[in-house]
This record gives C-alpha cells, sequence and structure tokens, in this order.
C-alpha cells in the first residue's frame, strides 16, 4: 500500500487521517509543519503527499514547490480550510494533484489518494517502460569511429537542427536518430519514423501529408499524415534518397516555411517538427544524376553525421557480443552463454557486409545452435552457413 506524509499544523487533523488512513492500511508519517515536512520527504520515499496552505511555519504552496523540486513525480494533495477557486488554481498550476477543503469529507480523500496511487503507478510504468526503448536504441561500443558518432549526437540533440546521418544498411543510423531526439528538448513528444523505401512513390506524398476524403479512389475517410503526427517532436525519414521527387520538394516546403497541406486541400496546417533523414546512398551522386534535389540536401543537412562499418570499429565486437548475449537470452528466457575469447577473435575476422544488424542476427544464431560456451568452432560452423546445418 502506499506511504503516505502528512504535514499539517492542526494536530486533530493530522491524527484524523492517520487513524483513517492506517485503517485502510496505508503506512502514514506525520509533520507538524512545513520544514518538518520537507526533511522527512527529502529523507524518505513517499508515494503521496497531503499538504495544508494555511501553516505558520512556512506556506502549504511554498511548501509544494519545495517538493516539486525534490521530486515532482509525487502526488501532492493540498487541502485548506481557506480554500478558494485561486488558491485552488494556484497549487494546481504549481504542481499539486489535487486540492481539498476541509472540512475534509473522508470518502472524498480516500477516492483522492486512490487516483492518485493509480496516477503514481502509471508514472512509474511509463518511466520503465522509457527505459527498455531506450536501451532498445542504445549505441554500443568505445572504439574512436563510435566515441565521435556519440560526442556528435551530446552537441547537436540539445539544439533544434536538422541532421543528416549517412551509412551504410545495418549500421545504426536509426539508433543515431532515436538518440538525437532522447537527448533533445522535444524527448518527451512523438517520434515519427518513416521508412521512405518501403512506400510506394504514390503514396510518399499521402504517408508524409495526409490527405482528405475523396481526394483519390481509395482515400475513403480523411487521413492525418506523419508531419502532423510529429508535430512538436521529431520527424525521422529514413532513407530519403528513394524519396521521390515530388514528395522532395513537398518536404523542402514544409521545412521552408513550417506548414504542410493534405492531399486533396488547398488549406495550410503550421507545424513544429525537427527533422532528422537519412541515407545510405551518396546523396552528391543522386543529386548529379537529377534523383535529389540540391536545396532539399543544404536544407537536411545542418549537421552530418556519418555511422561507421562494423569492419570499420572490430574493437566494439566484443562489448557488441557482450551486449546481445545478455539481450537476446533475456529474451528467450536463458541464461547467459559464455562466449570463448577465441570465438571473439573469429567474430573480429568476418567481413560484416550487413554490419550491426547482420552481426545481431549471426549471435542469435550461435546462441540459439551452441552449447553453453560459444567457440572459435561454433563460429566456422554456424556464423555463415551455406545449406541446411547438420549438427
Amino acid at each position: 500500500m502506499p506511504k503516505i506524509l502528512v504535514i499539517d499544523d492542526e494536530r486533530a487533523i493530522r491524527n484524523t487521517l492517520k487513524e483513517v488512513l492506517e485503517y485502510e492500511k496505508h503506512e502514514v508519517d506525520l509533520a507538524e509543519d512545513g520544514p518538518a515536512g520537507i526533511n522527512l520527504f527529502r529523507n524518505n520515499a513517499y508515494d503521496i503527499v497531503l499538504c495544508d496552505i494555511k501553516m505558520a511555519k512556512m506556506d502549504g504552496i511554498e511548501v509544494l514547490e519545495k517538493l516539486m523540486e525534490i521530486s515532482p513525480d509525487v502526488p501532492v494533495i493540498m487541502i485548506s480550510g481557506h480554500g478558494n477557486i485561486d488558491t485552488a488554481v494556484e497549487s494546481i498550476k504549481k504542481g499539486a494533484y489535487d486540492f481539498l477543503e476541509k472540512p475534509l469529507d473522508l470518502n472524498r480523500v480516500l477516492i483522492t489518494i486512490r487516483n492518485a496511487t493509480d496516477k503514481s503507478k502509471l508514472v512509474t510504468q511509463t518511466k520503465v517502460l522509457r527505459n527498455k526503448v531506450s536501451k532498445m536504441y542504445e549505441i554500443v561500443g568505445e572504439s574512436k569511429a563510435i566515441l565521435q558518432v556519440k560526442e556528435m549526437i551530446d552537441r547537436v540533440a540539445p539544439t533544434e537542427a536538422r541532421v543528416l546521418i549517412t551509412g551504410a544498411n545495418g549500421t545504426g543510423k536509426e539508433l543515431v536518430a532515436h538518440q538525437i531526439h532522447e537527448k533533445s528538448p522535444r524527448a518527451r513528444a512523438p517520434f515519427v519514423e518513416v521508412n521512405c523505401a518501403a512506400i510506394p512513390s504514390e503514396l510518399i506524398e499521402s504517408e508524409l501529408f495526409g490527405h482528405e476524403k475523396g481526394s483519390f479512389t481509395s482515400a475513403i475517410k480523411q487521413r492525418i499524415g506523419k508531419f502532423e503526427q510529429a508535430d512538436g517532436g521529431t520527424l525521422f525519414l529514413d532513407e530519403i534518397g528513394d524519396m521521390s521527387l515530388s514528395a522532395q520538394s513537398k518536404v523542402l516546403r514544409a521545412l521552408q516555411e513550417n506548414k504542410i497541406s493534405r492531399v486533396g486541400s488547398d488549406k495550410d496546417i503550421h507545424v513544429n517538427v525537427r527533422v532528422i533523414a537519412a541515407t545510405n546512398k551518396n546523396i552528391r551522386k543522386e543529386i548529379e544524376n537529377n534523383n535529389f534535389r540540391e536545396d532539399l540536401y543544404h536544407r537536411l543537412s545542418v549537421i552530418l553525421i556519418h555511422v561507421p562499418s562494423l569492419n570499420e570499429r572490430i574493437e566494439d565486437i566484443p562489448l557488441l557480443a557482450d551486449y546481445f548475449n545478455t539481450l537476446i537470452c533475456s529474451e528467450y528466457g536463458m541464461g547467459k552463454k559464455k562466449i570463448s575469447k577465441d570465438a571473439i577473435e573469429a567474430l573480429q575476422k568476418i567481413e560484416w557486409t550487413g554490419n550491426v544488424r547482420e552481426f545481431r542476427n549471426v549471435l542469435e544464431r550461435l546462441i540459439i545452435l551452441s552449447k553453453d560456451t560459444i567457440t572459435a568452432k561454433d563460429v566456422a560452423l554456424f556464423a555463415r552457413p551455406v545449406s541446411g546445418l547438420t549438427l
């Protein structure tokens, strides 16, 4: 059950709340004034705080501000016998979860605490999920080449600069885009990804900008495009080198004017989107061949980040092997495999044409097919299977 801190300078109120809440199986601590409550809050983990507004030593609004500085995710319920709408609005603006007036309706108190508990659980679950997502997009490696990429991410992320990420397939361009977003002021807003190579050229404009009902044969209802979905956040245009010239011109307008129009509409929609693009192509050559607009290239490439191939950073293979070993074995619910030194050396001698994506697949195969320890012999047998495997 939640652990609750009650801060109130009226002994009768404190004791009544303690009696009622402990009857409901809550753990309760009491503080007779603001400074004492702040001290308890700083030194203990509480799930909910009940705080009086009118107190002698320190006003409850000031206490609320201090509590928000220490731990902004803990719901604080303000209580007062002198409540009015202005006080309620002020406390909510400063981060309070709810506002209750004295004399307290104990049923209302219990319902509010239950709702605040649900909110705390959701906040905790969201943090866990965000950590899992962040783990999924972790960039693993300590080689000079990958450290340069990480340094660029740290320098670029806090800005609004557009970024063009280059590199071969499987190098981790998507990871770089996610890291830039997660370390940016837009981190709590949407990260929307579009694989430009996977969408037919005749549908890419509808995908990016949306369409109105009836704008073309299969447009049976209005569609919100990716630019609108990413409003306030980040739009990741993966494999932008495969985008049609027609769509490129509309993207250029969106970047220049921060507004779009849906297919079949002449109404402008303002959007606030940071665009990050990626490609495995040589865009300069694509420009020479009239496959890519040079003006769009200059708009997108305020910052250029090149992601090295795995063959350019083979010193990272031990770290990658350990990372994927932990991740894959956890997914399969099995104990972590040992990887021998000669197996690592064998993996470092392979020409990784598919880069980190291929490496992960190979390691998964080795984990499944090898015994407790992955050896160089296992790498020779399973890393490059030519036909059906014989065990």
